[in-house]
């Protein structure tokens, strides 16, 4: 018998995150609340009171257009998430994701919270078995990161954490750990003791001089398989007779270094 997604999950629910998608593309991720009105840019505000147990994919129509009601996928949540700092965008995070062998079950420490746009997409990967545990030296930061991964309904498999540089983690034996800070190469040592025989580093940064520093890093600890990767992203337009690339695209936004911890023989 095929699996079928509950019927629960088809329909809006007060506190669901839904995106209103209109047919000229533009798109809000909106919190459904009784009593709210979501600000749009075809007419007055609306009131999402009548979204409630409405199925996902309803077309709604609003004073100057239409649009419809979509369950938000976790590119939505991530590029639309509330920020305060960067993203990692989602071309980055699914490569890197694969890359560092990051699955369900899988532990992985994340340094550098930030929006906790990373944060959503390793926990949606890891659950239901894994966990993220992702640390952050700011305390402000990660407020706004917890309210992201809330709405994206991913608290059970993250734990946030407060840590400066190159203090030890609290965990050992982890699987992966992803660094998204300016000098990565301080914490090598951290992330050494850190992680389990054969598990993966993975450090993002925007510059060749950062990358460089950190690849001399870790080959000097011991660490194997040092390579980095660039993504970038096109948009196609595909229409009848006229289908060309968008003239903008995503282009460089990060650096991924990528390096094994082989197992220390001096370990047990």
């Amino acid at each position: 018998m095929e699996n079928s997604t509950p019927k629960e999950n088809l329909t809006i629910k007060e506190g669901d995150a839904v995106l209103l998608c209109f047919e000229d593309e533009k798109s809000y991720l909106i919190e459904v609340t009784r009593g709210k009105r979501a600000s749009i840019h075809c007419g007055r505000p609306i009131l999402v009171d009548d979204w409630i147990g409405q199925p996902f994919g309803k077309k709604v129509v609003c004073e100057h257009g239409s649009g419809y009601l979509l369950k938000p996928t976790l590119e939505d949540l991530m590029m639309k998430a509330s920020r305060e700092s960067g993203i990692i965008y989602p071309k980055d995070a699914a490569f890197l994701i694969m890359k560092a062998g990051i699955t369900n079950g899988s532990r992985v420490i994340e340094v550098g919270t930030g929006s906790g746009s990373l944060t959503m997409a390793l926990a949606q990967t890891v659950a239901p078995n894994g966990h993220v545990y992702t640390y952050d030296r700011r305390t402000d930061l990660p407020k706004n990161a917890h309210k992201n991964v809330t709405r994206a309904g991913l608290n059970d498999f993250v734990t946030f954490k407060q840590r400066q540089a190159s203090d030890p983690f609290d965990e050992t034996g982890v699987d992966a750990i992803i660094l998204d800070i300016p000098q990565p190469w301080e914490e090598v040592a951290s992330v050494k003791r850190a992680l389990r025989g054969g598990g993966r580093v993975v450090s993002l940064n925007p510059t060749f001089n950062q990358i460089e520093k950190m690849a001399e890093e870790l080959r000097a600890n011991g660490f194997i398989l040092v390579e980095s990767r660039e993504l970038l992203e096109r948009e196609i337009l595909a229409r009848g007779g006229k289908t060309r690339p968008v003239q903008r695209m995503i282009g460089h936004t990060e650096f991924m270094l990528f390096a094994v911890c082989p197992l220390d023989p001096t370990q047990p």
